[in-house]
């Protein structure tokens, strides 16, 4: 937040193309990090029951009340520069939230620091007025923690290498790499080609803005009766399918397309909110931020493609919603391989991690000889407890 919001002050002060495309570079590594990381934070803070109610209801729709506050922002400031000063002050109220926000518990016990864990999950209880039990982790719980971390750290710190190192993992990475992607890809053409559309275009991007909600508002209801995959997938096809609805449109019809072209904009805005839902509970706790971050980094080259895609808009309205609409679809059906989430606890080590659907019969090498350990573990307790009862 302090980078997007620093460098987005400096912008103001402009005096170059080069250095406002230098700045706006930065801006966004800022942004995407600052989000994602909020995202997987949360993620981890709260239980099931209101997890899919923060990432939908909570940082999804927000984030559209800021959409849609910025096109009536921009019908009032004309010039760029206070336009850009206004909208980056409100950075700086985040800056005592520092203070507030607690660590991720499941995150520091990750790392075995099994005290601070603690202290949070008190501290949580105190506000929920929740008395909690005198020994939340039992010594030997404590024991297992700092066991298993240190076995970890000895034998290598977790790297975005580990998103592909096991077979599960490394399916569960590229199918999400690409489906993120696909779904920038329509995401912001979709809002780029707004001024293509007929109409007033400060109108037209707050109509787009408004969809949003509505999206995540359906999101939100769906993540919560479906499973993940269908969650995921149907409005994906639903989307891409409109939007390949447009071309048959008459040319004298055009307040037709524009419905279309929001309806679209709806299903894939939809996909956008369960997606980060779906990729969170996809990656263990060890790698989990590095995974999101991994996929909004691919959702990224979406974002580079994107504006080009609605480019071409200029010289073919139609070709844009052809291109959007067909490899939505494609990747609506793609995301039908990953495993299903929906009531499974979230994934703590790289070998829980569920093989895709279409391999549901295959094992995880690494799962196998986590398994191995186990049972050897157990052996050796039992042989310990019989020798202790024949003594």
């Amino acid at each position: 937040m302090a980078l997007q919001t620093v460098f987005s002050l400096i912008q103001v002060f402009s005096n170059s193309w080069e250095m406002f495309c230098v700045l706006n570079f930065l801006i966004g590594l800022g942004q995407i990090s600052n989000y994602a990381s909020a995202f997987v934070l949360g993620t981890e803070l709260l239980g099931k029951s209101s997890r899919i109610a923060y990432s939908t209801l909570g940082v999804c729709v927000f984030y559209a009340l800021g959409y849609i506050i910025l096109p009536l922002f921009a019908y009032f400031i004309r010039s760029w520069r206070m336009l850009l000063f206004v909208i980056s002050i409100p950075g700086l109220f985040y800056v005592p939230l520092w203070w507030f926000i607690p660590e991720s518990p499941r995150w520091l016990l990750s790392q075995g620091r099994v005290e601070e864990a603690e202290a949070i999950i008190r501290a949580a209880a105190k506000k929920n007025g929740v008395t909690p039990p005198e020994n939340i982790f039992s010594e030997e719980e404590s024991m297992e923690f700092l066991q298993l971390t240190s076995k970890e750290k000895s034998q290598h710190s977790y790297t975005y290498i580990d998103l592909i190192r096991t077979t599960n993992i490394r399916n569960v990475s590229i199918i999400n790499f690409i489906v993120w992607m696909i779904i920038t890809i329509g995401y912001f053409g979709l809002s780029l080609n707004t001024p293509n559309m007929i109409g007033d275009p400060y109108v037209n991007c707050f109509i787009s803005a408004a969809t949003e909600i509505a999206a995540y508002i359906s999101a939100w209801a769906i993540l919560k009766y479906t499973p993940r995959r269908i969650a995921l997938s149907f409005p994906l096809l639903l989307g891409g399918a409109v939007l390949l609805l447009i071309q048959l449109v008459p040319s004298n019809l055009q307040i037709l397309s524009t419905v279309l072209a929001m309806a679209g904009k709806f299903g894939i805005t939809a996909a956008f909110s369960i997606v980060y839902v779906f990729a969170a509970e996809l990656f263990p706790t060890v790698v989990r931020n590095m995974g999101v971050g991994a996929c909004s980094m691919a959702s990224r080259i979406g974002s580079v493609l994107s504006p080009y895609i609605a480019f071409i808009g200029t010289y073919n309205k139609i070709l844009p919603y052809i291109l959007m609409g067909s490899i939505t679809v494609v990747v609506g059906l793609l995301s039908l391989l990953l495993p299903e989430t929906q009531g499974q606890p979230l994934p703590e080590k790289i070998s829980q991690v569920p093989p895709l659907h279409c391999c549901c019969n295959r094992r995880d090498p690494t799962l196998e000889i986590d398994l191995e350990d186990v049972s050897i573990r157990n052996g050796k307790n039992s042989g310990q407890h019989n020798s202790s009862q024949g003594c």
